[in-house]
C-alpha cells in the first residue's frame, strides 16, 4: 500500500461558474509535490455531478446478466448514442449508496432486490470530476420482478432492458459493443468471479 506522500493542499480560492443540474467549480490550489514543495497556485475546474450507483445483475433462474440500452446524447457525435449499461442512477445527496441503488434497480428494471454485494467504488474521470460510482453486484429471480421497469416518463427515460448468457457477454465486449467503463468493470468483475 503506497499511501505516504504528499498531503497539504491550500485551497486559495473557490466560486461556483455554473449551477445548473450539473455544477462547475473554479478552484485555484497550491498542493504538495512529492519533494516536499508547494507548487505555484493552479486554477482547476471541477464538475461536480454528484456520486452515482450501478450493478451487475444477475438473474439466478434464467443464468443471465441484465444490461439497459438507452441513448445518451455526449456519446452520439462519437458513436454510438445509445449505450448498453448495467444499471445505474444518481444517488441522492446524503442518501445509502445501498438505497439508491434498490431504487434504480426498480424504476429501470422492475426488481426488488435484496442482496447486494459492493465491488469497487471508482471516479470515473478524476482529471475534471469529482464523481464516483459506487458499483455493486446483485442477483435476482423471477419471483423479484414486481414492476415493469424502463424508467421513469417524467425524467424521459425509455429504457430497453437486455439479457446477455456470459458467453453472450463475453462475445459483446471482444466485438466492442459495450463501450461504457462502469459497464466494463462490473462484467470483467464477474468474469474474474466465475
Amino acid at each position: 500500500m503506497h499511501n505516504a506522500g504528499p498531503k497539504k493542499v491550500e485551497i486559495l480560492e473557490r466560486h461556483r461558474v455554473f449551477d445548473g443540474f450539473f455544477k462547475i467549480d473554479q478552484t485555484e490550489v497550491r498542493y504538495e509535490r512529492f519533494d516536499g514543495s508547494m507548487t505555484p497556485p493552479v486554477k482547476r475546474l471541477v464538475f461536480e455531478r454528484g456520486d452515482s450507483v450501478a450493478a451487475i445483475v444477475y438473474h439466478r433462474d434464467e443464468k443471465k446478466l441484465l444490461f439497459l440500452r438507452q441513448f445518451r446524447f455526449p456519446t452520439y457525435e462519437k458513436g454510438p448514442g445509445w449505450l448498453t449499461e448495467v444499471v445505474a442512477g444518481m444517488q441522492e445527496h446524503g442518501e445509502p449508496a445501498e438505497v439508491a441503488l434498490k431504487r434504480e434497480i426498480l424504476e429501470e428494471a422492475g426488481f426488488q432486490t435484496s442482496s447486494i454485494e459492493p465491488i469497487a467504488t471508482f471516479y470515473v474521470s478524476p482529471g475534471g470530476t469529482s464523481e464516483r460510482i459506487a458499483l455493486f453486484y446483485v442477483e435476482v429471480t423471477a419471483a423479484d420482478k414486481i414492476a415493469s421497469g424502463g424508467g421513469l416518463l417524467e425524467e424521459n427515460e425509455d429504457i430497453e432492458s437486455i439479457w446477455y448468457s456470459p458467453e453472450e457477454v463475453a462475445q459483446a465486449v471482444s466485438a466492442g459493443e459495450i463501450q461504457d467503463a462502469k459497464t466494463l468493470v462490473g462484467i470483467f468483475w464477474f468474469q474474474n468471479r466465475h
